[in-house]
């Protein structure tokens, strides 16, 4: 019999401790650009989180490995809801429409646009980290848009040939002025602009007060 290594439980627990560690960075992170934007100090993520600063940078070195990580569980959090949502609307049993799912999964999309303060202007930098992320946001995000769009062509809700990345691109210039301006909700405009989208019983466009 061969005996267990003494030693294996203590790395496996320091595997978990690590992992929920670095989540914890994560979170924290999160928060912190959510209301500061990615240019906030290291500092104010680090008492966020309850640690210091050269625990932060055991695990991300440089302020762009900290801003992908961040934002890549975030692009992952929202292609898995959008998966979630058109096996759902596929469902017999499910009361939702192919059109629910999509207005459903545009609005985790403006969440997830309007909480990136400063990022639009770290993607059009010459940083080859930002310029992955960028990449990695369009190879995730614009398929998961495109199957949604699709479902909702097939059962005859919206207007044929509505191009996913065109649409994403049309929300995220809607989103822009929000943060400078608090009479302005881009929700309202991009609701009128999905549900546009629509088309009555007859195929033409449905008027933009239609309810999903």
């Amino acid at each position: 019999m061969t005996e267990q290594d003494p030693a294996t439980p203590p790395r496996r627990a320091r595997r978990v401790d690590a992992r929920r560690n670095e989540q914890r960075l994560l979170d924290a992170a999160a928060t912190v650009f959510a209301t500061s934007g990615v240019d906030a100090p290291i500092r104010t993520i680090a008492a966020e989180a309850g640690v210091g600063l050269g625990t932060i940078y055991r695990h991300f070195p440089t302020r762009t490995e900290l801003v992908v990580a961040v934002y890549g569980h975030q692009v992952e959090a929202c292609v898995d809801v959008g998966q979630r949502l058109l096996a759902e609307a596929a469902s017999a049993t499910s009361a939702a429409s192919p059109f629910d799912a999509l207005l459903v999964w545009v609005d985790r999309f403006v969440d997830f646009v309007i909480t990136k303060h400063g990022l639009a202007d770290a993607l059009g930098s010459d940083d080859a980290g930002f310029q992955r992320l960028h990449a990695y946001f369009l190879d995730r995000l614009v398929p998961v848009c495109a199957e949604l769009l699709a479902a909702a062509e097939r059962s005859g809700q919206i207007t044929p040939g509505v191009d996913a990345y065109e649409l994403m691109r049309g929300i995220g210039n809607l989103c822009v002025g929000h943060e400078t301006d608090a009479r302005y909700d881009p929700r309202h405009m991009i609701g009128l602009l999905v549900r546009g989208l629509r088309v009555s019983g007859t195929g033409s466009p449905a008027p933009s007060s239609a309810n999903p």
